[in-house]
This record gives structure tokens, sequence and C-alpha cells, in this order.
């Protein structure tokens, strides 16, 4: 039997509900609350926000902050049943709306009036805290830390069997996400025009799945690096079972640690780049033109902001949470600061669509795997995945962010690209059948 300040607190928070979505701003988006009653009808709808006590509105809304309606899920205040990424459409009702609804709601005093959260459990993994010099190398290793030392094991669980942590390839949405990374290696590797013999950098080399398949496919001598101990070990213990150890390794090693000019004919960066700085990135592409040897390649592959976009990730659910001092430029910027290191800028491919994809793929595995993660991580820190690649998947959907791959060439002494007329050998399947690469990899669901 519901008592008089049970009924008040449904109504109470229908009334907040109708406020706040009384313009249809996600129709497909349902509410249940703690009681079981439904918002704005018990219309099966493709998301679904539990609302886990009376208190759970005001636990997401106040202070209005994107970190707090963060955390208001990580703790259970609420849950999503359902797909997440159709929820991220209310972000910019509940934060960005140029915030009159929140402003009102709190004047009113409305929110205030629903009672205060249960405390939260302490998590196994909390907020970051980093300490020192913004990107000085000590707090970048930090940084990598909190977001990489998790545990391999967890991130087995929803990865490819490569364990490649960046954006696939994806020739048709069917392809599976083990083919779609394999021909995101290839066709990385097809874009450096890779040799035998030849030397390849790969900075920020993750668990080792490109450096690998460089060595195997290529013959070419890999040196990876990492700021993550665990991404060490896993990855040279998988070098050395592919038996290829004698032309490929893998250290833990900042870029701004090396110091062997024009040692390498090849660089490749894939999802570091966003962890540099804005203010370091000439220092970024500098170091890279020293350890390039002239007439030498670099791809460039990270995420980028959009002009004109709003995006705080000091202060943002990414930057406590996941990606700690990770910051993301206009590609505009980027290419600038490239060109000014002397480098020449060969090609530029956006990403975007593919990224998505790649992001559906680890979204559902990742859920298809919650009990077993929970042998790795507590709640809040699987929470904490599956809330930022939901996100993530939106927001490169809609176009709020981008990824992009960029082609520089250290031009030669006499001014040469080395580069041919034309990218027909990108392409070229006839390569990836001769190295045993399945290019068109409809599979369905294979891992």
């Amino acid at each position: 039997m519901k008592t008089n300040s049970s009924v008040e607190n449904t109504q109470l928070t229908l009334s907040l509900l109708r406020e706040i979505l009384d313009n249809g701003a996600a129709p497909d988006i349902g509410v249940r609350l703690w009681d079981g009653t439904s918002f704005p009808d018990d219309t099966p709808r493709k998301a679904t926000l539990v609302l886990k006590h009376p208190g759970a509105l005001r636990s997401m809304l106040l202070p209005g902050t994107e970190v707090r309606l963060a955390e208001a899920y990580l703790f259970d205040d609420f849950d999503i049943e359902g797909t997440v990424e159709d929820v991220f459409r209310l972000e910019d009702v509940l934060t960005n709306r140029s915030n009159s609804v929140l402003k009102k709601l709190r004047a009113a005093g409305k929110l205030l009036k629903l009672p205060a959260s249960p405390k939260h459990q302490n998590a196994r993994r909390g907020p970051a805290n980093l300490k020192g010099k913004l990107h000085s190398i000590k707090r970048d290793r930090e940084a990598v830390t909190y977001h990489y030392d998790v545990s391999n094991d967890f991130y087995a669980l929803w990865l490819d069997r490569n364990m490649v942590y960046s954006c696939a390839y994806f020739q048709t949405p069917e392809v599976s996400l083990y083919h779609a990374q394999e021909h995101k290696l290839d066709y990385i590797c097809r874009k450096l025009r890779l040799k035998p013999g030849q030397r390849l950098l790969d900075i920020g080399c993750g668990w080792g799945g490109l450096a690998l398949h460089a060595a195997r496919h290529y013959g070419v001598d890999v040196t990876g690096i990492t700021l993550s101990q665990p991404q060490v070990e896993l990855a040279n213990q998988r070098i050395e079972s592919a038996g290829v150890a004698d032309r490929c390794r893998v250290l833990l090693r900042d870029y701004r640690e090396l110091g062997e000019p024009s040692a390498y004919d090849a660089l490749v960066s894939v999802g570091m780049f966003e962890h540099v700085g804005e203010q370091l990135l000439a220092s970024y592409f500098a170091k890279a033109w020293e350890l390039l040897k002239p007439g030498g390649v670099f791809l460039n592959h990270g995420i980028a902001d959009r002009l004109g976009a709003k995006n705080d990730a000091q202060t943002s659910f990414t930057g406590t949470y996941v990606f700690p001092d990770c910051e993301l430029v206009l590609i505009s910027t980027t290419l600038a600061v490239a060109e000014a290191a002397g480098f020449e800028v060969r090609d530029v491919e956006n990403l975007r669509e593919h990224y998505v994809l790649t992001l559906r793929h680890w979204v559902r595995r990742l859920e298809e795997h919650h009990a077993q993660a929970l042998q790795y991580v507590d709640e809040p820190t699987y929470r904490v995945w599956r809330l930022y690649m939901s996100g993530a998947a939106y927001r490169f959907k809609v176009g709020r962010v981008n990824i992009y791959q960029s082609l520089l060439v250290r031009k030669d002494t006499k001014g040469h690209s080395l580069q041919p007329l034309t990218r027909e050998d990108w392409y070229s399947t006839e390569s990836l059948k001769e190295k045993g690469v399945s290019y068109d990899g409809i599979s369905g669901h294979q891992s």
C-alpha cells in the first residue's frame, strides 16, 4: 500500500518528467519509476530509464552537470534498459538545452522536494585524480595507467581477438568486428607502403595488434611503445608466441624519451594522439620529424573536435572517469602544426561512420559478457565503459566529433615525396588475399 509520501514523490516525479520532456524530444525513450509507474505510458520503447528510488531524479539533475548525471547511472540511482546509445538524445535536453529547463526547475525548488539519494558506496575505481604538471611524462603515465591498467582480461572480453582498441574499417556494415579490425590493420600498412626490412615505430601501440600484423605480413622490424605495463607484458607474450620476436618488440616508453634521429622508415600513431595535448602538438610533430628518415611517411590516426563544438574534456564525464587529460583539437589545427614541423600532408580520411559501427560492436559484446566482466571489475566500472562507448557512438553518429587518418610525408633532400601518383595499391584486395587476410569477412558476430 502506498503512503501519502510515496504517492507525492511519484506525482512530483511525473510532473518533473512532463516539464522536462513535454516537447517530445525523445519519443523512443520511456521512464519507469521505482513503484512500477511508466512515463509517458507503458508502450515498449527502444530504451527505458529505470528510476531506482524516489530521489533518483534529484540525483540525476542536481547540480545539473554531465558528471553528476553520469554518476547517478554509475551508482545505480537509475539504470538503462535497452539501447544506451538512444538515451543520449536526452543529453542535450538534460544538460545543454540552454539550461532553461534546469534553471526553472531549480528556481521552483521542485527537485529539492524529492528525498535525497542514499549515500553512494565507494567504487573500486573512482574518478581520476592526477597530480603534477599537465601532460608531463609522469602525469601522462598516470593518465594512461588509469584507463588501460584496469584488467587485460576485462578488455579481452569485448575487443576482437587481436585486442585492437581503435576504430575498425568496415567494407559493409555486416562485416564482423574481427575482420573489420584485420582490414584496418592491413589498410594502415598499405597506406604506409611497408616493405620487408624497413623499420616501423608504432607510437601508443596498445596490446601490439598493429605491430604484430606489420611484422608478420610485411616483414618489417617494428618497435611499439606504450605507457601501460600490462600492455607491454601481454603484447610481448603475443609477439613471442607468434614467432616474430626477432623483428618485433613493445617497450614501456614515452615518445618524448626516444632519441634515434632518422631511424625509422615509417611512423604510425593510432588512438594515442588525443592524449598529446594541444600545447604539445608542436613538440609531438617535431619529435616525429626527428625520428623519421627523409622520404619517410607518418600515419596519424586520432579523434578530432568539430568546429564550434563545446567539448570541455576536463569537466566532462569522459575526462573525469574515462580518459583524464584527453584533449580533442580541430583537424585544421593538427594539420597546420604538422606542416609547421616540416611535414607535407598527402591524404586525410574521415572514418566517422566506421567508429559508430566499431563502438556498437564493443558495447554489444560488453553487455553480452556482463557477468564475466564482474569477475575483473566492479559494477560501476562496467557501467563507465558501457556509458562511455554508447555515448561515443552517438556523438560520432551525429557528427559531434570526427576521427581522421592523416598521411604525412617527410620529403627527401631533393623535395621528393617518393609517393606514387595514385592510391590504387591502398584498395587492392589481392594483397590481402596473398597475406591470408579476409577482406570481405561477412560472418555476422564472429569474435
